[in-house]
């Protein structure tokens, strides 16, 4: 029983050393999204107004949208590189290609939800919406687009880690998903690929 406890001890901290890596990434990465959102801010037009309406809903697609998927994803591209070459250490084990389109992906499904909160974080009649009040635009400090972007961020980057971790750069690198479980992580990292 003591070597299983010290077995699960010495992969947990394994893994608490890579999600200190995956952070200090994302760390770097949250910098590279809101250098992007806030040239996109500037340079675009005004981020709440309507770009296409969604039906009947009373809701739209807003510029705010756009601007944070374009932010998404250059940074999606900025902290897949630094993973594949120093959290995951995958750049001899697949092909570029082979790991950015599940990394892609999994950060897509987080877009996806970053989206939803954005909007809920936005929308003046949501009951989380950030306080007007507060967060008046009068300066970069007090930008409600530049915090909820940074409140998404925070909330997505867990399940991110764990999703990527898991599938981009253990099963899509060995080509064997059911190695994917982390009771199994020495097995996926001895094996490589498989034919």
């Amino acid at each position: 029983m003591a070597s299983r406890g010290s077995a699960l001890f010495v992969r947990h901290r394994r893994n608490l050393g890579l999600l200190a890596r995956f952070g200090v990434v994302g760390g770097s990465g949250v910098i590279v999204n809101l250098v992007t959102l806030v040239v996109l801010r500037r340079l675009g037009p005004h981020f709440e107004d309507a770009v296409v309406g969604l039906g009947s809903s009373g809701f739209n697609l807003r510029w705010y949208h756009v601007f944070s998927t374009i932010a998404f994803l250059v940074a999606n591209l900025w902290n897949f590189q630094l993973n594949r070459s120093w959290t995951f250490h995958s750049s001899r084990a697949a092909g570029w290609w082979r790991e950015y389109w599940p990394f892609l992906v999994v950060g897509f499904g987080g877009q996806v939800v970053g989206l939803a909160l954005l909007t809920l974080l936005m929308h003046p009649h949501s009951p989380v919406s950030l306080p007007t009040s507060v967060f008046d635009d009068s300066s970069g400090l007090r930008n409600r687009l530049y915090w909820s972007q940074l409140i998404v961020i925070a909330l997505v980057m867990p399940v991110s880690f764990v999703f990527n971790k898991l599938w981009t750069f253990a099963a899509v690198r060995t080509g064997r998903p059911d190695l994917a479980d982390p009771l199994f992580e020495e097995e996926v990292l001895e094996v490589g690929p498989h034919p």
